[in-house]
This record gives C-alpha cells, structure tokens and sequence, in this order.
C-alpha cells in the first residue's frame, strides 16, 4: 500500500562540530591537573603537616615513580614517541604490528619490574633515607603500598605515547586529573584527623596507589577510540625492535645519572629534615623541598610540556630537514620563555604570598610556609634554564641521537649532586635544603649552554638569546611593582605583575606572545 508523498520538507544540515584546538585542549588539561594537584599536595601538608610524617609519605610516594623512571620511564618518555612516528611512516600497516610486539615487550618488563622491586621495599627506603625506629617502619609500610605504582605509571606512559604518536594529546595530559580527584577524596576523609595508626597510614597508601591504577587504566578507552587495537605478540625475533631498544639503552643510562643526583637530594635533605625536627626545627626538610618545587613546576608543566609534547612528532618529522628542524626548536623555545621568564620573577617576589594560600592552612603554622618560601625563592631562577634545557635535549631524539642527551645531562648532575654535598655542610639547618633548591634550579645552565653549542654545529645557530633578554626587560620591572604592591595582597601583586609585563612586552614588540595564543589556538 502506497502512502502519498507531502510536500518536501527542506532537510537542515548539521554543520559539524569543530573540534577544540589540541594544544589548547592539553594545556588547558595540564593546568586542571596542576590545580587539582595543588589541592592534593595542600590537603597533605594541611593533613600531615610539613615534618617527619609528611617526610615518610611523600618519600613512600616518590620512590616509585623514581623508580619507574630511573629503570624504564624515561626511555619510554623520550625514545618511543619519535621511533612510532617513524614505524608508521615506513610500515605497510601503519606500524600496528610492530606496535603490538613493543607494547607486549613492555608489559612484561614492567611486570616483572614490579614483582621485584614490592618485596624490596625496606631496602629502598634505607637507600633513600637514614630512618630508624617508628619512622622507619612507617615509611617502609606506607613503601609496600605503593610500590604497586611502578607498574601502573608504565601503563600510563605507554598508553599515552601510543596516543601521543597519533596526535592524541590531550588524554595524557588530563588524566592525571583522576589520579589527583582520587587521592584528594583520601586526605580529606582525614581532615582534622591528629594521630596516625597502621590503619589509617594503610589507608592513605593504599588510596594513593589507587589513583595511580585509574589514571593508567582510564587510557585504554581512549586508545580504543583513537584506533587503536592492541594485541600481544610474542614473535620478538627479527621484529625491528633494536634501534628503540638501543634508544633507550642511552636513555636509560641518562636517567640513571640523574636519578642518582635526585637521591642524593633526597637523601640529604630527609636528613636534614630529622636532625632539624631533633633540634626543635620542623618544616626544613624534604617535604617543604618538595612542596616548593611542586609549585615551581608548574609553568613547565602547563606550557613547556604542552608545547614540547606537541613539538617532538613534528621535529621527527622534519628530521631530513636541518632548516625546519631549527625554526621549529627556536619558535618553540621562545614561545616558552614568554612564560617562564615572568613566571620565574613572580616565584622570586611573591613566593610568600604563594606558599601561603597553597600550603598556609591545617597543620602547617607560618614558619613552615616561610620555609617552603624560600626554598620556591631559590628555584625561581632555574625555571627559565629548566624548561630551555628541556625543549633543546628533546630535539636530539627527534633527531635519532639519545647518545648526546645522556652526556649533556652528566654535567647539571654533578652540579646538583656537588652543591647538595656543600650545602649540607656547609650552610645552617634552616637554610641547608634551601641552598639545595637553587643549586638544582642553576645546574641547568650547563646543559642550555652545552646542547646550544651541539646544536649549532648540526642544524645551525638557534637563535633565542635576544628574545629572553627582551622578555626579561618586560617581566623585572613588572615584578619589582607586584613586589611593591604585595603587601595589599596576592591578587592585586599578580595583576600588576601580569598587566605590567604585557604592556612592557608590547612596547617591546615580544611577538612570541601572539605565537603563543596562535600555537594553543592552533586547529588539527
């Protein structure tokens, strides 16, 4: 039976959805992550305060990503993204195969990893710290908990580079979010809580090993979507995975020497935190240390990372290319500086306003935050050196050359490590960690100096000298007014220390501040 036709009803098409821009999407994940980080590490400190407990946890909870990172993260951070990109290019299945085999290979490092490294926990604790007794036993408890951790952060770091190869961005950089959102959910059940038994320390390591687990886990459905369907393969043999092997062999002798001038750090620094809760002197220690450099971080997280992480496939590409190769390293360099340079400043002159409203509140009292003030005042320098460093050593491996990085790295460890060695003991209790801080920030000058010479002599000189003085004539005489203005507050300091460097940088005609805007707006 025929139905009759009406009259024609016009058909309105969708236009279809633009998507965001993914250096904006990353971004804008990284600084929600960092903000949901500051709200973890503030309930900490705010929870457990700034000495020896705090100490113990952050230790416990550092020592595993130290040793993901030292053992196989940092291979998987820098050689694997430029090595897919180029599997893709030359295999006829868009390197799936090859994919499947690396990712397989993995795993089963990474499980057999964390089968060793659980049951090692007392022994890692001592190489870490000098405790005894109660605190020892703490810190080895709350060790065992989250020692789990090494596994799931390889998980996290394999899946996102995976994404990261596909210009997938963005999950990578948001899901650390979940990870801080399940942690937060931890410390605050304990708000107000003032004495810690076996349980509760159960609690707070097992809870902050659960976020570890959801951050990796929460990767696997976006793989899925971006195409990806991964599969074990077991026929290693003559499969190709040599040269990211080898890639990684010379990064992970690059992680090693730095992680030995991090425990060197570490160590230091929780001694002195334990001598100086002996001598009536709390606070000074290995979690104000770190407090400091969570906050000092951040501009590298949100804008340095962001750029970089977007850079690297771009670089690998362009490899064959030393001309594109070079107006790309230097765009990006300069482009980072716009931040970092002010950013730097302002950690320099309103570092106790800062560490006030992050750190100032629950068990923490105002000695604590000038403590971790000036540990922030001595890293604000090393910022700009820090984020340089890091965007002139990544274009080495996108260059296929992991062997440099590892040498130019040599020279900031020794610094670190040598200057931590003087500070001990050399300097008081209350201004030993300190003096730490600005070492590590200024040991980075070397590697700038160093992979800036290397670099000319391959692709030609990168030219980014005069830009950062430029920014630096803009953000000085801004900070020196927010310094002024602090004393009405935080907000008024860091408007004016904002509106003043944008205005000076205008006069100063910084165009890298509209290459900024343009490279976060910037489309797929």
């Amino acid at each position: 039976m025929s139905v009759p036709e009406g009259p024609a009803v016009p058909v309105r098409h969708r236009r279809p959805r633009r998507a965001l821009p993914p250096g904006l999407v990353m971004a804008a994940g990284t600084v929600v992550s960092r903000a949901t980080g500051f709200v973890r590490s503030a309930l900490l400190v705010a929870v457990l305060g700034s000495g020896l407990l705090a100490d113990g946890y952050n230790v416990a909870n550092t020592v595993p990503n130290i040793l993901f990172v030292l053992l196989i993260g940092g291979a998987l951070n820098t050689a694997l993204v430029p090595h897919l990109v180029r599997a893709a290019k030359e295999s006829a299945d868009g390197g799936a195969a090859h994919v499947d085999r690396l990712v397989t290979v993995l795993v089963v490092a990474l499980l057999v990893l964390t089968a060793v490294v659980v049951p090692g926990a007392p022994y890692v604790v001592r190489a870490y710290t000098s405790y005894d007794g109660a605190q020892l036993d703490r810190t080895v408890l709350l060790a065992y908990l989250c020692l789990p951790q090494v596994f799931f952060y390889g998980l996290f770091t394999v899946l996102g580079q995976l994404l990261n190869a596909r210009q997938r961005f963005a999950p990578m950089a948001w899901a650390p979010v979940l990870n801080n959102l399940v942690v937060i959910g931890v410390f605050g059940a304990f708000v107000g809580h003032r004495s810690f038994d076996e349980r509760d320390l159960t609690v707070l390591g097992a809870g902050t090993t659960a976020g570890v687990v959801a951050q990796g886990l929460v990767l696997l459905p976006c793989l899925r979507a971006a195409g990806v369907r991964l599969r074990p393969r077991w026929d290693w043999r003559r499969a190709g995975l040599g040269e990211p092997l080898r890639a990684a062999g010379w990064t992970l002798l690059l992680v090693l020497a730095d992680q030995a001038g991090y425990w060197v750090v570490t160590r230091l620094s929780t001694s002195v935190g334990a001598q100086a809760a002996a001598a009536g002197l709390p606070g000074v220690g290995y979690t104000a240390y770190s407090s400091a450099y969570l906050l000092w971080i951040v501009p590298h997280g949100v804008v340095t990372v962001s750029l970089v992480t977007a850079a690297v496939p771009a670089l690998s590409a362009s490899a064959d290319s030393p001309r594109a190769v070079r107006a790309l390293l230097a765009r990006t360099v300069r482009t980072i500086a716009v931040v970092t340079v002010p950013a730097a400043c302002g950690f320099a002159v309103l570092a106790p306003q800062l560490c006030a409203l992050a750190f100032g509140h629950g068990s923490t009292d105002p000695a604590d935050v000038r403590a971790i003030a000036g540990m922030l005042t001595a890293f604000a320098p090393g910022l700009v050196l820090y984020s340089a460093s890091y965007a002139l050593t990544r274009a080495f491996y996108a260059l296929g050359d992991s062997r440099t990085p590892f040498l130019l790295n040599l020279l900031p460890v020794a610094a670190t490590a040598l200057g931590a060695v003087l500070c001990h003991r050399l300097l008081p209790l209350r201004w030993a960690v300190t003096g730490m801080a600005g070492c590590y920030g200024g040991s980075f000058l070397l590697t700038v100096l160093g992979a800036s010479l290397l670099l000319r002599r391959r692709l030609g000189p990168v030219r980014v000298l005069g830009d950062h003085a430029r920014l630096l004539l803009a953000a000085l005489p801004a900070a020196t007014a927010a310094w002024w203005t602090a004393r009405y507050g935080l907000a008024p300091a860091a408007a004016t220390l904002a509106v003043g460097y944008l205005l000076l940088a205008h006069l100063l005609r910084v165009d890298e501040l509209s290459a900024l805007t343009t490279r976060l707006r910037r489309r797929p």
